[in-house]
């Protein structure tokens, strides 16, 4: 399903080797979607084309201000920064960015949206595997004066090639644990990560799920293992968090005090060892499997110190009820017997 995506990065003035500012990038990979100058969409395209192809497609753009304003494109290379899935954006003066063709300039009326076609032409002695671009909007000519970036705002789609031949697919599995490797909760969600390695020449898109069972071999829940349908890019590791119970996902946040947490166990109470069972499929050519399992301890104390202390209150009050139930018996008997 196609996302729409408005990211804003800012630049410094500085020569073209000027670095974006990642930290905000994140908000591009992810796909933010708040509106300020330009909306684009897709947020990310995933191609397939043969060595000395071309390839033909469109991007949607929206200005979303109250006034005319003209957008130019540019395209850069980038790689896999960190296990984030944060990308590192590189001006090259070959790959992916110099095959990529699209309108210098466009000018857009105030909440105007207007499809721009772009073509990736493949040379013939291009490398079987992936490439990654993005091409970017500006507010500003990507180089000013003297050779320095102009200061601005750019926004973008993520182009993903696969270049059809001969690609080497190789995974493994670093890693499958909860965060921070927590073994004790006392209550859910409860997160589980795993971190995979791609030793291919392409993109690696994870698929499969992770199954929950509990002590009693029950299955509790079986989540997707990669919902957002991310992708490990060549020569890098990539880390992946699921969520469960995934109603949690994107608000992790436990209560804050006792009573809160109490409500909290009983409203999604979760009590024993849980198995998180792991299993993943990649691969293009051909399906490979890979699995792993960790377990989890749930123990809800606040909850159960509560109903141990209410079930001590109800045991000494029967005591006490029953003895003087007895002796108001035995008094009644007394009585009848004068």
């Amino acid at each position: 399903m196609k996302k729409f995506l408005t990211f804003h990065i800012f630049f410094r003035s500085a020569t073209k080797s000027s670095a974006i500012f990642f930290l905000i990038a994140m908000s591009f990979f992810l796909g933010s979607k708040s509106a300020k100058a330009l909306t684009i969409s897709p947020a990310r395209l995933e191609l397939t084309g043969d060595p000395g192809s071309v390839i033909s497609s469109e991007l949607l753009l929206m200005n979303d201000q109250k006034e005319s304003k003209r957008f130019y494109s540019s395209a850069e290379n980038f790689e896999a920064q960190g296990e984030g899935g944060v990308p590192n954006f590189v001006a090259g003066t070959e790959g992916l960015s110099t095959w990529v063709n699209t309108s210098g300039e466009i000018t857009l009326a105030p909440g105007e949206q207007r499809k721009v076609p772009f073509t990736i032409t493949i040379p013939a002695s291009a490398e079987p595997g992936g490439h990654f671009a993005a091409i970017f909007w500006s507010t500003t000519p990507s180089q000013g004066q003297g050779g320095q970036l102009a200061v601005g705002a750019k926004i973008g789609t993520l182009v993903l090639l696969r270049v059809s031949g001969d690609v080497k697919e190789e995974a493994g599995l670093v890693e499958f644990t909860s965060l921070n490797n927590q073994r004790w909760f006392d209550s859910v969600p409860v997160t589980f990560v795993f971190r995979l390695r791609n030793g291919g020449g392409d993109r690696l898109k994870p698929a499969g799920t992770i199954t929950i069972t509990s002590m009693l071999g029950q299955k509790v829940a079986e989540l997707s293992a990669n919902p957002a349908e991310n992708n490990v890019l060549p020569a890098s590791i990539r880390r992946f968090e699921v969520v469960w119970p995934q109603e949690f996902a994107g608000n992790l946040n436990r209560p804050a005090g006792y009573w809160q947490t109490v409500k909290h166990q009983w409203n999604h109470f979760a009590f024993g060892l849980y198995t998180a069972k792991l299993d993943l499929k990649w691969g293009v050519e051909s399906v490979e499997q890979m699995m792993a399992t960790q377990r989890v301890l749930l123990v809800p104390w606040q909850l159960l110190t509560l109903c141990v202390l209410i079930i001590a209150l109800i045991l000494i009050g029967g005591r006490v009820g029953i003895r003087r139930y007895n002796a108001w018996i035995i008094a009644r008997a007394r009585d009848s017997r004068h």
